[in-house]
């Protein structure tokens, strides 16, 4: 740690040399309170001509506008992602970008990553994750470890609640729908003196569908609830030095077909994201630095009541997360951004036998640490042109030390055109549960990608038009598998480490891929009140493990092509309507590409209308034509859904 920290001060030494004076640096934080401009790529406020990474950013506006109940349903609407869940809502849920794996995606709340140590990829489990209290979404795509740190291969999720404007201010959420759905949110918070707060909750139930699929003879409902509790707050200890603490509590129960038919089966969760911060500006807020501490805490339960003993499984995963970061105006346009961080991880799990005269056994534990170091400056040697570069060393207590480094650069041309590449390194250290569990192998190596990307956008007639495309290529190597062992191996992982007691399998550092694609989108808006949005995905994310005999077949539930569009149109009474369409090309459900998944089409419809400037009524239609289709194998989807509520905001 003392290494990273000399060399830091070296690093910040050597930029104040050559800075000009009279620079105010953008604040280091991810979770800024911020508008128009986003966070996510650089982890400070850039606004987006300066940023060379494909991002899409969802404000409140249009968070309120698609009336999704999941963040999940919101980022499918946005290029290069897709999805695969075990049925309805509450249910497993994959999320992927850009063909990556799910848990290979980064996800932030309020500035504090997000993902599960004791889960098997150590990814993070989208059903709990509901719209909430959050005021923006920003999803960056591409290979972004430079300056995220492990898992960022796929790209990184920046979800943020808001901090509020006015000495006192609030919002609400009903609505109820099909299946007994119902859904309450509120939210409260005020700015007074030194003092900025906010508060929200949200409750949320449903029935729920089938999460075996009814054309396989599911007929059982498999419900969900999830309580769901954030809050941000902020204290101006005096002109140059701020206090905040963030905090985001879930907890969900859901029904699941564990063994591919309809059960009894059920399991609880609960989330835990803890953030304390403090913010120091230096020299004019030419030097703005952020010290802080993050925590998370997930808990996952499985029961089964037709068992003597209930619970069928038992796990825990914790962090708990060190981090310095800092901005610098070298000059009126150039920024450096850099950090220190310390991540350390715990998990526990157990899988408690059915029959109460078999003893539970001792639960798999297991920690590791990881140190890292990171860096990126971004320059504007002439007016229109930024050039990005960043370096980061990690520092695993396993595998040792590693170097990744980005870079890109974006044009901006009077004419409305923005010309833009990058190139990013990803790595993702493998998993608690893949080191130590029973299946465990200590020997394993990180998973490592690359990936570049280069696009152009056109803004047309003041903005009215704008089109864009963006070409993108990411190989990945060294990923983890799970290789099953027969009863007559003599493959040494096939035992228990120093025993001759077999084992069913291990983890091994075997596998290749390769994702390349094209996203492209264009927004129209001819007429005051009328927009038309659109975008297409094509991604061939294929198998490319030597000797494999799935070598050049499609990765599992990764669709070829993608697509969605909507139209929307205020009318001058107040009254809003639109209409939304998603399309997803087939897909395989497993490696060998011999299970085949259907495309399918889904159309929304949706209205709402202004009884005053601060309540709305709103309802919509979800899966119009009730099109049946799966995004993995035998589970359920849920079909034509009507919804209606009321939205205020004062």
């Amino acid at each position: 740690m003392l290494k990273h920290i000399s060399l830091f001060c070296l690093l910040l030494s050597s930029a104040a040399a050559f800075a000009d004076d009279g620079q105010e640096a953008p604040p280091p934080d991810a979770a800024a309170d911020v508008e128009t401009i986003l966070v996510t790529a650089t982890r400070l406020p850039l606004n987006l001509d300066r940023v060379p990474d494909s991002i899409t950013l969802l404000d409140k506006a249009a968070i309120d506008r698609s009336q999704d109940i999941g963040v999940t349903e919101l980022l499918l609407r946005t290029p290069g992602i897709s999805m695969a869940r075990n049925g309805g809502y509450g249910t497993s849920t994959s999320l992927r970008i850009r063909g990556a794996e799910s848990d290979q995606t980064v996800v932030v709340i309020d500035g504090v990553k997000l993902n599960d140590p004791s889960s098997t990829g150590g990814g993070y489990n989208f059903s709990n994750l509901l719209v909430g209290d959050v005021s923006r979404i920003e999803v960056l795509r591409g290979p972004q470890s430079t300056l995220w740190g492990s898992q960022a291969i796929g790209g990184v999720v920046n979800i943020v609640t808001p901090l509020p404007k006015a000495p006192l201010e609030g919002s609400f959420d009903i609505e109820a729908g099909s299946r007994q759905t119902a859904s309450a949110r509120a939210a409260l918070g005020g700015r007074q003196g030194a003092l900025t707060w906010r508060i929200g909750g949200q409750a949320f139930t449903t029935d729920g569908i089938s999460a075996f699929a009814s054309s396989f003879g599911g007929r059982e409902r498999d419900g969900y609830t999830n309580r769901n509790l954030s809050g941000r707050a902020e204290l101006e200890i005096s002109e140059n030095v701020r206090a905040d603490v963030r905090g985001y509590y879930a907890r969900g129960q859901n029904d699941f077909d564990a063994v591919g038919a309809d059960n009894p089966a059920y399991g609880r969760s609960r989330e835990f994201v803890g953030y304390a911060g403090l913010n120091i500006d230096l020299f004019d807020k030419r030097l703005r630095n952020r010290f802080a501490y993050g925590y998370t805490d997930t808990n996952r339960d499985n029961y089964d009541p037709r068992n003597q003993r209930a619970k069928t499984f038992d796990a825990a995963g914790r962090n708990q997360r060190l981090e310095y970061q800092g901005s610098f105006a070298i000059s009126e346009r150039d920024l450096l951004l850099f950090g220190v961080e310390n991540e350390r991880s715990r998990f526990r799990s157990v899988s408690p036998p059915a029959a109460l005269s078999t003893p539970i056994p001792a639960p798999v534990r297991g920690k590791s640490e990881i140190t890292g170091i990171y860096g990126q400056i971004s320059l504007q040697p002439i007016t229109g042109l930024t050039l990005n570069g960043g370096v980061r060393r990690d520092d695993h207590q396993r595998y040792g030390a590693k170097t990744l480094f980005s870079a890109g650069g974006v044009v901006n041309l009077p004419t409305g055109t923005r010309i833009r590449a990058s190139y990013g390194e990803g790595f993702k250290a493998p998993t608690l549960y893949q080191l130590y569990s029973e299946y465990g192998n200590d020997a394993l190596a990180p998973e490592r990608a690359r990936g570049w990307e280069a696009g152009a956008e056109q803004r047309l007639f003041g903005d009215k038009v704008q089109v864009g495309a963006v070409w993108f290529e990411r190989t990945s190597r060294d990923l983890i598998v799970y290789i099953g062992c027969s009863s007559s191996s003599t493959t040494p992982l096939c035992f228990q480490p120093g025993t001759t007691i077999r084992r069913f399998g291990y983890y091994q550092n075997v596998s290749r891929a390769k994702a390349q694609g094209i996203e492209a989108q264009a927004s129209v808006s001819p007429v005051t009140g009328l927009t038309i949005d659109a975008n297409y995905t094509w991604t061939m994310a294929e198998d490319r493990s030597p000797g494999s005999t799935s070598f050049g077949k499609w990765l599992p539930r990764r669709p070829r092509q993608q697509a969605n569009g909507s139209i929307s149109y205020d009318w001058p009474m107040g009254l809003s309507t639109g209409v939304a369409l998603r399309w997803s090309g087939h897909s395989f459900d497993n490696a060998s590409n011999s299970q085949w998944l259907d495309d399918y089409t889904l159309v929304d419809l949706r209205a709402e209308y202004a009884l005053s400037d601060q309540v709305r009524l709103f309802a919509r239609v979800e899966n119009l034509f009730d099109e049946g289709y799966m995004t993995a194998y035998r589970y359920g989807s849920l079909g034509r859904s009507v919804y209606a509520g009321v939205r205020g905001r004062f």
